[in-house]
C-alpha cells in the first residue's frame, strides 16, 4: 500500500476521534442523559468496532506490506539474475566479436603479406620480362636463348650419351644438337632457328601493304634458315637424310604452321622439319623409344649368352637340389634307426632296474626270516 493511503486511513481515525469527543460533548450537555448513555454506548460500540476493523485493516496492511516487500524483493533478485545474464552474454558477445575481429584481421594481414608477395613476382617478372626483351633484341643472345633452350629440352628428354652438343661434322660446320640415333636413319642434326625480326615486324603491320611485305620477309627468313640447314648438316653417309629446325617460340611456330604451309611444304621437301619447344619434346621421346629398340637389338647376343648360361646355373641348381634331398633321406633314415636303438636301450635300462629291484626284494625277505 502506498504512503497516501495510509495518510487517508490516519485522517479517517482523527475524524473519528473527533466525532466521538463531540458526541461526548452533547451528551453531557443535553437533558435527556440516558438517551445519550444509550447512544454514548451505542458509540463506544462503534468505536470498538471501528477498533477492530483498524486492528484488522492493519493486519492487512502488514500483510499487504510483507507481501509487497518479498515481491520487490523476488523482483530484484529477478531483475539482478536478468541482469547478470544479459552481462554474461553481452560479455561473451563482445569476447566472440573481438575473436573474429582478431582473426579477421589475421587473415587480412596474411592477405596482405601475399599481395605483397604477389606484387615482388609480379615486379620480378617485369624484370625478367625486360631482361627478355633485351636478350631477344640482340641476335647473338637470342641465338643463344635458343641454344640454350634446345638443350635444356634434349637433356631432360634423353640419355647423356645420346646426344651430343656443338658437335663438328665432316664438313667443317658445328651444329647446334646431334641426336646419335643407329643406322638407319643415322645421327640427327637439331639448329636452333629464331627468325623474330621478321615475326615482330609481321605481327605490328598495320597496313595491307605492310602486312603482305611483312609476310614475304617472313617468308625469306625462314627459307633462309630451311637451305642452310640441309645444305650444312644433312652429309650422305654421315647424318641421317634429315634435319630438326628448332624455333624457340611457340607464337612463331604456330604462325609459320597456320598462315604459311607452304613454307613448312618446302622444308619436308628439303628433309628440314620445324619443330617447336612442344613438338620438339614429343619428336625426342620418339627417339629416345628408337634408341632403346637399338640399344636391345645390341644387347640381344649378351642377354642369350647370359640366357644361356643362366639354364646352365638353374639345371646345376636343380641336380645339387635332388643331391641335397637324398643326402636329407639318409638322415631321416639314420635319425629313425637311432630312434629305434634308443628305445631298445631304454627299455633294457627299465629292464635292468626292475631286476636290480626283485633282487633287493628277495635280500630283504631272507633277512626277516632269519
Amino acid at each position: 500500500m502506498s504512503f497516501g493511503h495510509v495518510f487517508l486511513f490516519f485522517l479517517m481515525i482523527c475524524a473519528a476521534i473527533a466525532f466521538f469527543v463531540t458526541l461526548v460533548y452533547q451528551m453531557f450537555y443535553k437533558k435527556n442523559f440516558q438517551k445519550e448513555t444509550e447512544k454514548f454506548e451505542y458509540v463506544l460500540q462503534t468505536l470498538a468496532k471501528v477498533s477492530d476493523g483498524q486492528q484488522q485493516l492493519a493486519g492487512g496492511l502488514k500483510n499487504i506490506s510483507e507481501t509487497q516487500s518479498a515481491t520487490q524483493a523476488d523482483m530484484v533478485k529477478h531483475v539482478e539474475s536478468r541482469l547478470t545474464e544479459v552481462q554474461k552474454l553481452v560479455s561473451e558477445n563482445l569476447l566472440g566479436s573481438a575473436t573474429k575481429t582478431a582473426n579477421t584481421l589475421g587473415e587480412l594481414q596474411q592477405r596482405l603479406v601475399t599481395i605483397d608477395e604477389a606484387q615482388n613476382n609480379i615486379e620480378k617478372l617485369s624484370s625478367s620480362v625486360l631482361s627478355l626483351q633485351d636478350i631477344l633484341s640482340n641476335k647473338q643472345a637470342r641465338g643463344a636463348f635458343g641454344e640454350i633452350q634446345l638443350n635444356d629440352i634434349v637433356s631432360k628428354s634423353l640419355a647423356p650419351d645420346a646426344y651430343s652438343f656443338q658437335q663438328t661434322l665432316s664438313n667443317g660446320k658445328r651444329v647446334d644438337c646431334l641426336i646419335h640415333l643407329p643406322k638407319p636413319p643415322g645421327p640427327m642434326a637439331i639448329d636452333s632457328k629464331f627468325p623474330l625480326e621478321a615475326y615482330e615486324a609481321l605481327r605490328v603491320s598495320e597496313t595491307p601493304v605492310d602486312k603482305l611485305r611483312c609476310q614475304r620477309e617472313f617468308k625469306v627468313a625462314v627459307r633462309s634458315h630451311i637451305k642452310a640447314i640441309s645444305s650444312k648438316y644433312i652429309i650422305d653417309g654421315e647424318t641421317a637424310d634429315g634435319a630438326l629446325m628448332f624455333i624457340p617460340s611457340e607464337a612463331v611456330y604456330a604462325e609459320l604452321h597456320s598462315n604459311f604451309p607452304e613454307v613448312v611444304r618446302e622444308g619436308f621437301s628439303s628433309r628440314v622439319w620445324v619443330v617447336s619447344p612442344t613438338t620438339c619434346m614429343a619428336t625426342l621421346n620418339t627417339m629416345r623409344s628408337v634408341l632403346k629398340d637399338a640399344r636391345m637389338r645390341e644387347q640381344a647376343g649378351k642377354i642369350r649368352v647370359e640366357l644361356s648360361t643362366l639354364k646352365k646355373d638353374v639345371e646345376r641348381l636343380e641336380n645339387r637340389a635332388v643331391n641335397l634331398s637324398k643326402h636329407f633321406e639318409l638322415a631321416v633314415r639314420d635319425v629313425e634307426d637311432i630312434k629305434i636303438s634308443a628305445k631298445k636301450a631304454s627299455r633294457r635300462a627299465t629292464k635292468i632296474d626292475e631286476f636290480e629291484f626283485e633282487e633287493k626284494n628277495e635280500q630283504n625277505i631272507q633277512f626277516d626270516k632269519s
